[in-house]
């Protein structure tokens, strides 16, 4: 988790903004989710609602994939130490601390994101083969987190890994929501939609699901490997057609989906399908926890609190703008009314990538937001990835003040340049408005905090 403080002393109400950030990050923290839902008694095993007696089951497998795999298997390692007969763990971060305390017979493999390579085909393989060993008295606990789509990776053969590397960064750069993505992964993929039950078959499995994806929905989260999937081959061809990149996708790629709409192809695992029957999924974590647990910060610190919504979408730089001038609102309210003011906001924004620089979402979020807030004093804006790392930099974000436009002009820095090249992050870094966290062993999506002073 949260190993070092992301707002740097020099900005206003520092430890306040450090603290309520750590308390939300706290609150999803992927080892005690998960402990909150499993229990161990003398004769049986209770995950969420389910219990599941001893005598019943001959072993147990852990099959764990995502960035929050590894506390989370911790979780388990320690309550259901001696019931593990095996287990594959698919991460795309080493922690070595909790690996050294894992239970041994739990193996970590490395995979890679957001775009897969042969690590996660690899990784992924070596799973498979111990699902093999799986007969129907065995119980197999699934541990599954955001990252988990390019992490566990089985493309059908017609498309390969080229073809997944091909089609997931064109869905990057044209500005695809996650759930786009994911409809597109899965019927490129054997394991998502779904297909993971295959594999487990004909054992019983319960799934514990740290959530990403607004609102939770199963299918969506990780590519949905372990429920129905309501997507169509149809709906691939028609999220081509809204971003206009037809001609742009890899031709095996769109001759395999047009194949699949005309079903010479295999459809996603559908509701109502028996091989669902004996599987359970449990959300163990999700944003609306985490903004949560910033509100009840918030209020502690002496803040007027509330929370905006926890569905925030579109592109990253129109959301910042609306988003900013609300917190102009808020200035105005304290000025009346003098009492602090947080809004918070959480949600998962998209950038159509038209320039060349370096940045994420949240950096491009908070630049355009720092145009709106130029001269406003006593304010902060801030927009951080609960993971830790937003797109391909070491940061998880930004803050912004009413004085980060003018820093930039100083250092003859114009942020309109920065945003139309995509490169929010040599703007913020210039102007010290990066936050760092780290890599926190989380990740529910994206949160804004906006505060007037």
């Amino acid at each position: 988790m949260l190993t070092n403080q992301p707002i740097p002393e020099n900005f206003l109400h520092c430890k306040d903004l450090n603290l309520i950030i750590t308390k939300a990050l706290e609150s999803v923290d992927p080892e005690k989710c998960v402990k909150k839902v499993i229990e161990r008694k003398s004769d049986s095993m209770v995950l969420d609602k389910y219990e599941y007696k001893l005598k019943d089951i001959h072993k147990v497998y852990v099959v764990g994939v995502g960035k929050a795999v590894l506390p989370m298997a911790f979780a388990i390692s320690e309550t259901l130490n001696d019931l593990l007969a095996e287990g594959i763990l698919i991460s795309k971060h080493e922690d070595h601390d909790i690996q050294l305390r894992l239970n041994k017979k739990l193996r970590v493999l490395k995979g890679s994101h957001p775009i897969p390579d042969l690590l996660s085909i690899e990784a992924t393989e070596k799973m498979l083969d111990m699902l093999k060993k799986t007969i129907p008295h065995d119980l197999v606990i699934g541990l599954i987190s955001g990252g988990g789509s390019a992490l566990l990776t089985y493309p059908v053969e017609e498309i390969g890994l080229a073809g997944v590397q091909s089609i997931t960064s064109l869905l990057l750069k044209c500005g695809a929501t996650i759930e786009e993505m994911n409809t597109i992964r899965k019927h490129l993929d054997k394991i998502k939609g779904g297909g993971l039950l295959k594999q487990i078959y004909p054992s019983k499995s319960v799934n514990l699901i740290l959530s990403d994806v607004l609102g939770d929905p199963l299918s969506m989260i990780a590519s949905g490997p372990t429920c129905a999937d309501p997507t169509t081959f149809s709906d691939c061809i028609k999220i081509f057609q809204k971003y206009g990149i037809e001609e742009q996708v890899d031709s095996n790629v769109m001759e395999y989906l047009k194949n699949g709409v005309l079903g010479l192809h295999e459809e996603t695992i559908k509701e109502g399908d028996p091989i669902i029957r004996d599987h359970k999924n449990v959300i163990v974590g999700s944003l609306s926890i985490a903004a949560e647990a910033a509100h009840q910060q918030a209020v502690k610190s002496g803040f007027v609190t509330k929370i905006l919504t926890t569905s925030l979408r579109g592109e990253a730089r129109v959301a910042g703008l609306d988003l900013a001038n609300r917190l102009v609102d808020l200035v105005k309210y304290k000025k009346i009314n003098n009492k602090p003011v947080c809004m918070i906001a959480g949600g998962e924004t998209t950038v159509t990538v038209t320039g060349k620089g370096k940045g994420g979402r949240n950096q491009e979020l908070v630049l355009a937001a720092a145009q709106v807030l130029e001269g406003i004093e006593n304010c902060a804006f801030i927009s951080f990835a609960t993971d830790g790392e937003d797109g391909p930099t070491d940061a998880a974000g930004g803050i912004v003040t009413g004085e980060t436009i003018n820093k930039g002009y100083v250092a003859n820095l114009d942020p309109g340049d920065f945003l139309r090249n995509n490169n929010a992050y040599e703007y913020l870094n210039s102007v010290g408005g990066l936050i760092r966290t780290g890599p926190t062993g989380t990740n529910v999506n994206d949160l804004v905090l906006m505060f007037a002073f």
